[in-house]
């Protein structure tokens, strides 16, 4: 898998901290908990940036996988940990966006229980279609899925996921009927797609990337409203849509109130990572959008601004959690 080596090929390059500006931080290991399983996208990116710490601070950052409850079981790990630093998050849209919006009681408030410290790349999703689909453009998807109401399936990997929830927004703001199938995760969903059991999907690059090299799937149109870095060929939803501009994100967070001084050190850590051509490979590896650097004061309110953002989309979407 080439996101081993690449992990590797940022740890030789890190730069080392400047400890002192922290004092004595860190003087003990750190726990990184990644709220994802083992060898999922978000556990190999968390391990490269525990990885990369590890040789800057020159302690040990240990990755603590505790996937669940749609990420909130690792969060709420954090929120409840002391605020000294040596217990971190990697999170995404789901664990402080979408989750706590769909969940009755998800034990956590995502904009007070944490100490949002950076952000780390975003993932665009590809409108993708099997190669039978009679259409080839955004406009040509549109024509074809309002001429037959009801006649067309999308799947998701599930109830609330990004995948359910940009498609179900498309259908509200431009008045289609395309049927819902969710699966329990990406995999099945993906397996159905390809071989035409479902018609289209919502998919993460690291899926929709090579079957649309390959010929196995067609993309006609791309979350964000901008082309991506990825696969460039693929125009922006946006611009058949105006104003559907949708994205998930990785960030690194930890427990609310932590020192100002640590925040710094670490997000200043992490920006330097950011900047190496490997940290860039590592993003085009994992299929994620390189996003620029938000400085760590401006960090809650781009929290804030993503619950507030996606509380609507989701409300929208009707999308519920069993």
């Amino acid at each position: 898998m080439r996101l081993l080596p690449l992990r590797a090929a940022l740890l030789a390059l890190v730069l080392t901290a400047t400890a002192a500006s922290a004092q004595s931080y860190p003087s003990q290991p750190i726990k990184l908990i990644v709220p994802y399983p083992a060898g999922s996208l978000v556990d190999v990116l968390g391990r490269a940036i525990g990885e990369a710490l590890t040789a800057s601070l020159k302690q040990p950052v240990v990755v603590d996988n505790k996937p669940g409850a749609s990420t909130l079981i690792g969060a709420k790990a954090v929120a409840t940990a002391q605020a000294d630093g040596y217990t971190l998050l990697i999170p995404t849209v789901t664990t402080l966006s979408i989750a706590p919006q769909l969940v009755a009681k998800p034990g956590i408030d995502p904009i007070s229980d944490f100490t949002p410290i950076a952000r780390l790349g975003a993932t665009s999703f590809f409108l993708s279609v099997h190669p039978s689909f009679p259409a080839r453009t955004m406009a040509e998807w549109i024509a074809e899925v309002k001429k037959h109401p009801g006649k067309y399936t999308y799947a998701s990997a599930g109830n609330g996921t990004p995948h359910h929830i940009f498609m179900e927004l498309l259908k509200t703001q431009l008045g289609l009927d395309i049927v819902h199938v969710p699966y329990k995760g990406s995999s099945s969903a993906m397996t159905d797609l390809l071989t035409g059991r479902v018609d289209m999907a919502f998919l993460d690059g690291t899926l929709a990337i090579p079957n649309i090299k390959s010929g196995k799937l067609f993309a006609v149109g791309l979350s964000i409203a901008k082309h991506s870095v990825l696969l460039p060929s693929v125009p922006p939803i946006a611009e058949t849509v105006p104003g559907f501009d949708w994205s998930g994100w990785i960030a690194v967070a930890g427990p609310a109130n932590m020192s100002a001084p640590v925040v710094k050190l670490l997000a200043d850590q992490i920006r330097s990572m950011q900047a190496t051509p490997q940290f860039a490979d590592l993003l085009n590896a994992a299929a994620m959008e390189p996003t620029d650097p938000i400085p760590p004061e401006a960090m809650p309110e781009f929290v804030r601004r993503e619950y507030a953002r996606w509380g609507p989309a989701i409300k929208a979407s009707g999308a519920t959690v069993e």
